[in-house]
């Protein structure tokens, strides 16, 4: 089977599922696949319209078999973006969509489309894995910041990028189109919405002086519909706690904040058996929703994200579909045991609409 063939094979299954779903007729379906057709004969590619790409979209965040918020797939935002040509244009565009997106902390899922990828020296790249991350430096004392950013930290610093070498450094949008050099973007302070972390019933939590951002938009994923992709294509929901107080603050390959937080709680850290660590682990997720809360910033607890997740589940059985997932995924990284998809096996299959890594 050759390109064509294939994107052709991809493209109709893809143009019935999602003109299905939008109750279009068998009429207008047809049609459909005959223009789909003869534009893939002729070019070698096809173009999606606006209403199947804002569709294919909202599906391929339903086909996420990693993401426990997909409850709410069918209310994304979707902005078409795939007019813009150059990295000025785009930068403009990601900054609206932070803004948009953000809302004040009311936050709203949204994905930003790019143009499909057609010719390499006009693919559209973002290089930052979220377009809201802080940096991170390699020190002769150590990590300072986020060591999950050291790489793009060093290749924004080797554009000319300065900064202040703090813990919470926002990193500039990197850009890239074709093999061109990346250009970056500082974020407008005013766009980025950060959250100081304190605590209901520890006053000394405050002196940590830890914070963490108020949206998680993904920019490291492409998209990928009917046998086109789609590789700048950044989207948000909102975070679940543990996200931040389980894996970015606590982790020891990032912030490892959980001896920190046992000081101050004055916990015995000399072994593990006091379980110090899950007791610190605990609080400090305690201080990330109630930092947020306080601050009016949408945000979820795992037990309310996995109770919404069957619901889910519950609404695709309705509408006649078969809800996949990856296990080790949904699972929260804190008392996952207590949460009814521990429970459950899940199909780890693969369907598009979806994202994927960029390899």
């Amino acid at each position: 089977m050759d390109n064509q063939q294939r994107l052709l094979k991809k493209a109709t299954n893809f143009i019935k599922e999602c003109n299905a779903e939008l109750l279009k007729t068998p009429e207008e379906i047809e049609t459909r696949l005959v223009e789909v057709k003869a534009a893939i004969m002729e070019n070698g590619y096809y173009e999606h319209t606006a209403e199947e790409l804002e569709h294919g979209a909202k599906m391929a965040w339903r086909n996420s078999n990693r993401c426990i918020g997909r409850l709410f797939w069918n209310t994304m935002q979707v902005v078409d973006a795939r007019t813009a040509e150059t990295e000025d244009e785009i930068a403009a565009l990601l900054f609206r969509h932070i803004e948009q997106a953000t809302n004040e902390g009311r936050i709203r899922p949204t994905i930003t489309i790019c143009k499909q990828d057609l010719h390499a020296d006009q693919k559209v790249r973002i290089l930052n894995q979220q377009l809201i991350r802080y940096a991170g430096y390699q020190t002769e004392n150590g990590i300072i910041g986020d060591s999950d950013s050291l790489r793009i930290t060093e290749l924004c610093q080797s554009l000319g990028w300065q900064s202040q070498k703090s813990d919470y450094d926002v990193l500039p949008l990197l850009i890239q189109i074709g093999d061109r050099t990346p250009r970056y973007y500082e974020l407008p302070a005013d766009i980025v919405l950060e959250v100081p972390l304190t605590h209901p019933e520890l006053p000394a939590f405050a002196d940590l002086g830890l914070q963490w951002y108020a949206v998680p938009i993904v920019s490291n994923m492409r998209l990928e519909m009917g046998g086109i992709s789609y590789s700048a294509a950044p989207f948000n929901g909102w975070y679940m706690g543990t996200e931040i107080g389980a894996r970015n603050l606590a982790d020891t390959g990032r912030y490892n904040k959980l001896p920190a937080v046992a000081e101050i709680m004055g916990l015995d850290t000399t072994k593990a058996s006091t379980l110090w660590k899950d007791r610190a682990l605990v609080e400090l997720n305690i201080a990330v929703l109630h930092s947020y809360k306080q601050q009016g910033i949408a945000i979820v607890d795992h037990h309310t994200a996995a109770q919404q997740f069957m619901s889910f589940e519950a609404n695709e059985a309705k509408a006649g579909r078969e809800v996949t997932g990856n296990w080790a995924w949904l699972i929260p990284p804190m008392s996952p045991a207590a949460t009814p998809i521990f429970h459950k096996p899940y199909k780890n299959e693969v369907k598009t609409p979806n994202f994927f890594y960029h390899k």
